[in-house]
């Protein structure tokens, strides 16, 4: 039922709050919270979308509640919130990126995951002859840092002198750092498919382009070069540092893993991306040195939220304290880590929505908030990790024997398992899904759960039923699931639902995932705050993060039909936005 006519009494609360530090001089004002109501602008001039990995709807709610002068706060009193907000299945980060600025499910753009499996691809290296039969098929899609130049180096294996605080200086075609012979292969040209070329719809970007209006992004890896649609050329300043390089600090000491394995890492690495945006936002491109004019659409992804989520413990600030990852065993408010990391997240926005201000924008600009993904279990008192190699060893061993040929090649052929299992089959066969799925079922499997005196150590061993599974989809189940045919050469053959809190995990050094169909994974909010319109209101239908899409074409006075995925699943501009 819509509530948006109305001001819920939280909205209501933040718009007195707002008002009274107004009036005090406590809080910097924003031209979406004053004087525009009545204004019924057809269009804005610039979208900045935010996309905040691990980011739930109960963790705005939580943090809007306890800092009601936030910069998160002003924006949720500045625009429209849908509080039943999900992503799409699975609940990844390419899926979930994609599905922004595509305004697709994975059934439309072809792509459930970073690292994948494709039927109808030859395996990187493969011999292959144009034009001519190259068989078997079946090729690992791995769009991660595996296919970068220099995996191991923030800027890919760009080369650039005096990183990592160089790093702005990273080249913007992402497509230049990836290695082509890390690629899967087209097996009737023999190319190599590049990420941009995986993708089957058009993208956002793409269409902006159309009308000659300039485009920019900040993402995680090179690998995003998929955002480009598959023309390839949809994003003009595309900046893309590898968060999974060595990380260092500004000094050169090394951190001792990559940028997830450290909160402060984390930050350290966000925080170039939202300087490339603050760049943006001045008429420069990402390394600050040319002026090109402001991007109609741009923005960047945060990874801090999502590590301080899933580390069982670590520092805040380089040389600070240890503090707990998480939440709260028992309840689902943010522990140490995660408030901390709150509280930065939110002086980002602040630093961002002060340069809008700044440079005259703030009544031209809409800034859409939301995540690619959510991340369970909250409640670490949920957690069991288990070890999903003895489970995909199982499979293998004991199809060999009931087929009788110990020499039988593995019947796994790619498995990708964070908080679901997904995977792809050598053998397509009814035979052999129905044997994966009564496998998966009737196997228990045992892990280890959270330690509450230490986070970082495991605590006792929990035995789940049925593969820590509650539901099991294969061969043509698994395609129904996802709304393709089951010849579709992506889809996953099988595709297990996990019992809530089990992470397919070996060891200790997380706490939460994401990437299934798991509630928490899938509830993440949106926030869309304009210039013009109604404040401060709110929507409880449900929507889909797909709907982001075709509402910022929307917003800039373009059409939301120009976007394949949008014609193909009917997908709707968000409601109440004008």
């Amino acid at each position: 039922m819509r509530d948006g006519r109305t001001r819920s009494l939280l909205a209501v609360v933040v718009a007195l709050v707002l008002g009274l530090a107004l009036a005090a001089g406590a809080v910097s004002a924003h031209p979406w919270h004053h004087g525009e109501r009545g204004h019924r602008a057809a269009r804005v001039s610039h979208v900045l979308l935010i996309s905040v990995d691990g980011l739930h709807q109960s963790d705005v709610s939580w943090y809007v509640r306890t800092h009601p002068a936030s910069e998160i706060a002003q924006l949720l009193g500045a625009g429209t919130s849908f509080t039943r907000a999900r992503t799409p299945v699975p609940s990844d980060s390419f899926p979930g990126m994609i599905g922004q600025i595509t305004g697709g499910d994975p059934r439309v753009t072809g792509v459930y995951y970073d690292a994948e499996y494709n039927h109808d691809l030859l395996a990187p290296g493969s011999p292959c002859t144009p034009s001519q039969a190259n068989g078997p098929t079946g090729s690992p899609v791995s769009y991660d840092e595996s296919i970068d130049r220099n995996p191991d180096s923030l800027d890919a294996g760009q080369g650039l002198p005096g990183l990592p605080d160089s790093i702005l200086n990273l080249t913007s075609d992402p497509l230049s750092l990836i290695d082509p012979a890390k690629l899967p292969l087209d097996p009737v040209t023999c190319r190599p498919v590049a990420p941009h070329q995986y993708l089957q719809v058009n993208t956002i970007f793409e269409v902006a382009k159309t009308y000659r209006l300039r485009t920019a992004w900040a993402d995680k890896h090179p690998a995003y070069d998929i955002l480009n649609g598959p023309s390839g050329s949809g994003i003009e300043d595309l900046f893309t540092p590898e968060i999974n390089s060595k990380a260092f600090r500004g000094d050169g000491t090394a951190y001792g893993g990559d940028w997830t394995a450290d909160n402060a890492a984390t930050r350290q690495y966000d925080a170039y991306k939202v300087k490339a945006v603050l760049n943006e936002i001045d008429g420069l491109d990402h390394s600050g040195h040319s002026r090109v004019g402001v991007p109609a659409i741009f923005g960047l992804n945060f990874q801090t939220i999502s590590t301080a989520e899933k580390l069982p413990r670590s520092e805040a600030v380089p040389g600070g304290p240890q503090l707990n990852g998480g939440y709260i065993p028992g309840t689902r408010t943010p522990g140490p880590l995660l408030q901390s990391a709150l509280d930065w997240l939110d002086g980002e926005l602040g630093a961002m929505t002060s340069e809008l201000d700044h440079q005259g924008l703030g009544r031209s600009t809409a800034i859409v908030l939301s995540a690619k993904h959510g991340q369970s279990p909250q409640d670490p008192n949920a957690l069991v990790r288990i070890d999903d190699g003895p489970i995909i060893a199982g499979i293998d061993a004991d199809w060999r024997k009931a087929i009788g040929d110990p020499q039988a090649p593995d019947l796994v052929a790619a498995s990708t398992n964070d908080d679901a299992i997904m995977m792809w089959l050598t053998n397509r066969s009814p035979a052999a899904t129905s044997f994966v799925a009564n496998w998966l079922l009737t196997h228990p499997a045992t892990g280890n759960t959270y330690n509450a005196a230490d986070p970082t150590q495991a605590g006792p061993a929990r035995t789940l039923q049925s593969s820590g599974l509650v539901r099991v989809f294969a061969g043509a189940a698994a395609a129904r699931y996802f709304g393709v045919p089951a010849s579709d050469p992506r889809h996953p053959d099988v595709w297990g639902i996990v019992q809530h809190g089990v992470v397919y995990t070996g060891g200790t050094k997380k706490i939460a995932e994401h990437g299934g169909a798991n509630p928490e994974d899938r509830h993440v909010p949106l926030i869309v705050a304009t210039p013009f319109g109604r404040h401060g209101e709110r929507w409880s239908d449900p929507v889909e993060t797909t709907q982001i899409a075709p509402t910022i074409l929307r917003l800039l006075g373009l059409d939301p039909y120009a976007l394949q995925a949008v014609r193909a699943e009917g997908t709707s501009v968000l409601p109440g936005i004008r």
